[in-house]
């Protein structure tokens, strides 16, 4: 056996709650001014919200647009107030009292920013790092993609059996390479071990939880090759304490930023030092993974590669990013080596701030393009409708090799 984990939270869990509702702020200032500055954390702690940091807006928000953000995308995520948990059990949007503590942007990083010939400098300073394999057709490592598909099926489900279960749900997957040889080249032969905690109603019998999950798990639309229910060699864990009643923020505090493996690639690649959500698209950590993500993933679907990490840094006040580092961790294709690929990224791709803006459309979230609730929510990589998702790029990088 070679194993390796990752595991997935839902919209539902109390990290995730902070983080979708810090997202909704930023898509609100940026749909009324796409020039807004977003930079604010969210707290959630019992039935209290607390909403920090800094924000520059032509289009400010009062208290009532804070607290109506918060119960909207709460309600959104299923804490809505109709389901068979009672108020001691978890959240209820009626509930939650919000505090909103706010300063605008320090005009010192403002001038760098926002520069007078149009440029916009990077933010902050920081290191982001993207990732893509081709282990999935989403080109994502299979333990954290089996993990999502899982949480998704159960926390639907959720969504529309409030009778049944609650939407705190955590899932974790364990694949197992065989060798270490098979994880270096990934393939995947098997799934080892599934964990899911989901929350259910007072009274419904563990049996009957562990039956309903057992099943959910089972029509979730894992790869036949890597789990055959009827073979039963999968250990599989559900609600393992045998109760998971309480939940939500009542019971496990919330604050955004805290999930930076989940959002991004299961602990399979490095990640930067900060997180996505609550952020502008000024802010290198969001724009700088976006651009990382989706040279890794062209890269990796030209056939250059069958693995790719990508590195950009940031100076604060900066445009240029100060390095571009290309590592395909010994799976190169040809003599199209990390030393040509990292060339070949620095020379045809600006990666400003600004550029990567305008590539991504990142100024203007909207419902029929992208909102970065919904990013918040789903994850930051991996989901194809994301514009950093496009393969818009292998015609270029498979000029290298013709």
């Amino acid at each position: 056996m070679y194993l390796f984990t990752s595991e997935v939270v839902s919209p539902g869990h109390p990290d995730k709650c902070a983080d979708i509702i810090a997202d909704s702020i930023v898509d609100k200032i940026l749909q009324a001014d796409p020039n807004g500055r977003v930079a604010s954390e969210v707290f959630v702690a019992g039935k209290h919200v607390i909403i920090g940091g800094e924000i520059n807006t032509k289009a400010p928000l009062s208290k009532i647009d804070y607290e109506n953000i918060v119960k909207d995308a709460l309600i959104k995520i299923g804490y809505d107030g109709s389901s068979a948990f009672t108020r001691e059990q978890c959240l209820h949007p009626d509930d939650v009292e919000v505090q909103v503590l706010l300063n605008q942007q320090s005009a010192d990083i403002n001038q760098g920013v926002d520069q007078e010939s149009g440029e916009i400098g990077a933010g902050d300073q920081g290191i982001m790092f993207g990732f893509a394999s081709n282990e999935t057709k989403e080109f994502m490592p299979a333990a954290i993609t089996y993990a999502r598909l899982i949480c998704d099926k159960v926390y639907n489900y959720a969504l529309t059996h409030k009778n049944e279960l609650g939407v705190d749900i955590k899932t974790q997957v364990s694949v197992d390479y065989g060798h270490k040889s098979n994880f270096e080249d990934g393939k995947p032969k098997h799934i080892h071990t599934i964990v899911v905690s989901a929350p259910s109603i007072d009274g419904m019998p563990i049996e009957k939880v562990r039956e309903l999950i057992k099943d959910l798990i089972d029509t979730s639309g894992l790869p036949k090759e890597l789990y055959d229910s009827s073979k039963k060699d999968t250990i599989i864990h559900i609600n393992p304490t045998g109760r998971y009643v309480n939940h939500s923020s009542l019971h496990d505090s919330g604050l955004t930023g805290r999930k930076l493996i989940v959002d991004s690639f299961g602990g399979y690649s490095p990640i930067g030092g900060g997180a996505q959500s609550s952020k502008d698209y000024t802010k290198v950590d969001r724009s700088g993974l976006y651009a990382a993500r989706w040279i890794a993933k062209n890269i990796v679907a030209s056939g250059l590669a069958a693995k790719c990490i990508v590195q950009i840094s940031y100076a604060i006040g900066v445009a240029h990013p100060i390095s571009v580092c290309v590592d395909t961790m010994g799976t190169f294709n040809q003599k199209i080596d990390d030393d040509i690929l990292s060339d070949f990224v620095l020379t045809n791709f600006p990666l400003t701030p600004k550029w990567i803006t305008n590539r991504f459309s990142l100024d203007k979230p909207s419902k029929k393009t992208f909102l970065y609730a919904d990013v918040a929510a789903r994850g930051q990589v991996g989901q194809p409708d994301y514009p950093w998702e496009r393969l818009d790029a292998i015609e270029l990088f498979s000029s290298l090799i013709k």
